[in-house]
């Protein structure tokens, strides 16, 4: 565990979130279970695969046309071309017993092995065929021409798909290829979404009471989370009491990889949360705040092994510190080790002035027009409505004070 990992309310410290992707990194994996190559589409290989064998297996060609010895093509042109003997044809599929002697030509389409004495396939292009039994090649081939080697695709022992990269569907395709059926992977993280505050109800609750708010983000999270691979598991609401929140928490640090908890909106919410952190055996708390709008109150630590996220309880601030802080955490778990691929994004002209404070990200959700002019969606972080009515956001660095109006800004879409 890092040295910068204390406890003890005295230490909190607001960090950047630089410092919190560059620092809170938790020594958490999911454990790896068997699956079988159909079922592997997304997984993370925990170590890597290899073949066992030699693709394509055979020497085979490239195009349609016929089997030589290059050496019998030297010196053949349009004008001056050379005369072979065709001794046979070759077919897809099944070895051959033909042999490409001295002045010979076998017949063979693109795919077919090589046959026995020949080093090179001249296309049937710059053939034809001067009399029955006889073709004239009016290029010469080099050795290797029209022909892929035995192990040129892959060769016996090669790594066919790197540990901590999720496999894609080309990498189905060559561990197909390779007779490859059952991959050793990370299991999906298994992550806890626990909602807090006396004023939430679940949001199947028909009539709210005055001060009541339906749980918006737990259900967001639990998509954010599923989209990143992961396994939601909701645990429920829990009242503002420490002791049942301590009790809830035990139970998800238990049997989850990743335990994240959407605060209240009480002004002692996040202390709660960090007092029933502190009170897990084995907790330290990494930061209790960052320098981050929307978002500042949120609170990294680990319990017992297993990284906790408190988000705050604005469901706009919860889901964008969650896409900043918490997808690169549950990547991290699942066994990615590779950078993750960019998100859409697009370049567009800020429509007008956008204040920020140096030393803080920026966060802002903006609409862009056909034109391509991003204008940005102010509103307090309790408005869900802005997420939803924005086509991306763009990030106002921690060393700058604001943008301009007329800027060219970086807008990243949602999907």
């Amino acid at each position: 565990m890092s040295e910068a990992w204390v406890r003890g309310r005295e230490f909190f410290t607001t960090r950047s979130v630089a410092e919190a992707l560059a620092g809170f990194l938790p020594g958490r994996r999911a454990h790896v279970e068997t699956v079988s190559r159909e079922d592997a589409l997304g997984r993370v290989p925990a170590a890597a695969v290899v073949s066992g064998s030699a693709l394509p297996g055979f020497a085979r060609s490239t195009v349609d046309g016929y089997a030589v010895r290059a050496s019998d093509t030297y010196g053949a042109s349009d004008s001056l071309p050379m005369y072979l003997d065709l001794t046979g044809s070759v077919r897809m599929g099944v070895a051959t017993s033909c042999e490409v002697r001295p002045g010979s030509a076998v017949q063979i389409p693109t795919g077919a092995p090589i046959p026995a004495g020949a080093d090179a396939v001249v296309m049937v292009e710059y053939t034809q065929v001067a009399m029955p039994g006889t073709i004239e090649v009016g290029r010469p081939v080099a050795v290797g021409d029209g022909v892929v080697r035995a192990d040129e695709d892959v060769a016996v022992g090669a790594q066919i798909a790197p540990p901590g990269r999720p496999l894609r569907a080309q990498d189905l395709g060559l561990l197909a290829a390779a007779g490859v059926t059952d991959v050793e992977v990370h299991a999906r993280p298994r992550v806890a979404i626990v909602s807090t505050g006396d004023e939430v109800v679940p949001p199947e609750t028909t009539r709210l009471e005055p001060g009541q708010v339906r749980d918006a983000t737990a259900s967001a999270l639990a998509a954010m989370v599923t989209q990143a691979g992961g396994e939601p598991s909701y645990r429920g609401i829990v009242a503002d009491d420490a002791e049942e929140l301590a009790n809830s928490l035990r139970a998800a640090v238990h049997d989850c990889d990743l335990v994240v908890v959407s605060a209240g909106s009480s002004v002692g919410a996040r202390d709660e949360t960090t007092a029933a952190v502190e009170s897990i055996a084995g907790s330290a708390v990494y930061c209790h705040g960052l320098a981050i709008k929307p978002g500042k109150p949120t609170l990294l630590a680990e319990c017992d092994s297993v990284p906790l996220i408190g988000l705050p309880g604005n469901p706009l601030s919860a889901l964008v510190v969650f896409r900043m802080v918490g997808l690169p955490v549950l990547r991290r778990i699942a066994g990615i080790t590779v950078a993750p691929p960019p998100e859409p994004a697009t370049t567009a002209t800020l429509s007008r002035a956008v204040a920020s404070a140096a030393g803080r990200l920026d966060v802002v959700q903006v609409q862009v027009s056909d034109d391509r002019v991003a204008t940005p969606l102010f509103g307090h972080s309790a408005l869900l409505s802005l997420l939803t009515s924005a086509d991306g956001f763009i990030v106002i660095p921690e060393a700058n004070t604001g943008l301009d109006a007329g800027s060219a800004v970086t807008v990243t879409l949602y999907r």
